[in-house]
């Protein structure tokens, strides 16, 4: 079954245990496809664990912490036309990437699709999964499955040249909510995206992460987010929504000021969406209103 169509990408940090956990499952998939690790700076020994218990790996060592941007270098080596993210403590189910190829190569308009998140030990699915599944992003009636209007990176595979073509992630975002910004780009350049129920990723999340940091950024990136990408007025109302429904604590603060002290280059590169993308996000935010599987307090 092994299947040439994609390669998996992976970024790690300081998580020794988990990536070669993640790689072992890789390993035994029947698609075998070729797999880019970037290591994100770690200090705990992940890359020569990596060369030495998983050589076939092309494994990739900027020498500092590139955060989502790892990614982007990992994708310049990719030689296939699809590209497969997955988190260190995440793996691809067997026959999901093939499935996933199949409906890119059966829908040219497709620019990614998601998986369903199947967390570990409890083989429970992620809450996140229930709205992807339901999502009420408006879709054209040959779309095979839900349109999305984001995408979560640890669970999907999309076109490598689009990925490309839209820049892959912001290099300012590093991680927290850095899809959002691709994925309306995508969506801008002609892409849809979509859920497919009959995919599967498996997550384990690692007890190895900092929180704290994660939701200053996700703050931050979703400010960041609002004021390149969305209508003056509609951006000015979600900043002040933000500041009053977000906890009132340092972390908070600390997001706040990260993204006004950006405004000089948030302003220089502001491209306000297409009509059509921006109706489709509109359509998402009483959904996202409701969430609990997604929020700001970490």
């Amino acid at each position: 079954m092994t299947d040439p169509r994609t390669t998996v990408v992976v970024i790690t940090h300081n998580r020794r245990p988990e990536l070669l956990h993640t790689l072992d499952r890789l390993a035994e998939l029947p698609e075998r496809p070729p797999v880019i690790v970037t290591d994100n700076a770690s200090t705990d020994g992940t890359a020569d664990a990596v060369a030495r218990h998983h050589p076939e790996v092309r494994l990739l060592r900027p020498g500092r912490n590139l955060g989502a941007v790892g990614r982007n270098l990992a994708v310049r080596q990719v030689t296939t036309p699809y590209v497969a993210f997955c988190d260190d403590d995440s793996w691809w189910a067997p026959g999901s990437l093939s499935g996933a190829a199949g409906l890119l190569d059966r829908y040219p308009a497709v620019g990614s699709v998601t998986a369903r998140i199947v967390v570990e030990p409890d083989g429970t699915e992620d809450p996140i999964v229930r709205e992807l599944r339901d999502s009420p992003v408006p879709r054209p009636d040959w779309l095979p499955g839900p349109a999305l209007g984001s995408f979560l990176a640890a669970a999907t595979v999309l076109r490598t040249d689009a990925f490309r073509a839209a820049g892959g992630f912001h290099p300012r975002l590093w991680l927290g909510g850095e899809e959002e910004l691709l994925a309306a780009d995508l969506a801008a350049d002609g892409w849809w995206l979509t859920y497919d129920d009959d995919l599967t990723i498996h997550h384990r999340p690692s007890e190895a992460r900092d929180s704290t940091l994660r939701r200053a950024h996700g703050i931050r990136n979703t400010l960041w987010f609002t004021w390149l990408r969305r209508p003056a007025g509609y951006a000015l109302r979600r900043t002040l929504h933000l500041a009053r429904t977000v906890p009132r604590d340092t972390t908070s603060l600390r997001a706040f000021a990260e993204a006004t002290a950006a405004l000089p280059w948030v302003l220089r590169e502001r491209r306000v969406l297409p009509a059509e993308v921006e109706a489709r996000l509109r359509a998402l935010e009483p959904a996202q209103r409701a969430s609990t599987a997604r929020s700001y307090t970490g």
